[in-house]
């Protein structure tokens, strides 16, 4: 999956993987903005523990 990300180096919005992988340009790129992946990578995290919470409740 990718997303639209902010390529510091060409200064272009391009689309590139959670890797890095830029499809735009056909190679790897690594100054770019992966806030998006973060983000995301985060609120998948906070889910998961706010369901082991709550199965450790319903114990």
């Amino acid at each position: 999956m990718t997303k639209y990300c902010y390529n510091y180096d060409t200064g272009e919005y391009e689309y590139i993987d959670k890797n890095g992988y830029s499809y735009d340009q056909g190679e790897y790129v690594y100054n770019w903005d992966d806030s998006e992946y973060k983000r995301e990578e985060e609120e998948e995290k906070r889910k998961a523990e706010e369901d082991e919470e709550r199965r450790q409740r319903e114990r």
